[in-house]
């Protein structure tokens, strides 16, 4: 954690908001008393294309037609077919 005074966060804003973005925390001050804390939403880790390409290799088959059974299954009648548009309007 660092300390940094509201001008340092005024005048450096973009330098202070990449070290956020990359994992750091500040406490910003105001006359000399600490008033507030800046720190990244979450610890996010960002993955590069190779790590992407890997993780999309280890993920399971999806079969279909075997979920479109079990989504027949579980609604049941009554909902959009694969013939209807959901996107026309009907007049009544």
């Amino acid at each position: 954690m660092k300390i940094i005074s509201q001008r340092e966060l005024r005048n450096g804003s973009a330098a202070v908001m990449d070290a956020v973005e990359a994992g750091e925390t500040f406490h910003v001050t105001r006359n000399g008393v600490e008033i507030a804390e800046l720190r990244p939403l979450t610890q996010r880790r960002r993955f590069t294309a190779e790590e992407l390409v890997e993780r999309h290799k280890r993920l399971p088959r999806v079969d279909a037609a075997e979920m479109r059974r079990e989504a027949d299954e579980f609604f049941g009648e009554g909902r959009i077919g694969d013939d209807d548009n959901p996107w026309e309007r009907t007049r009544g």
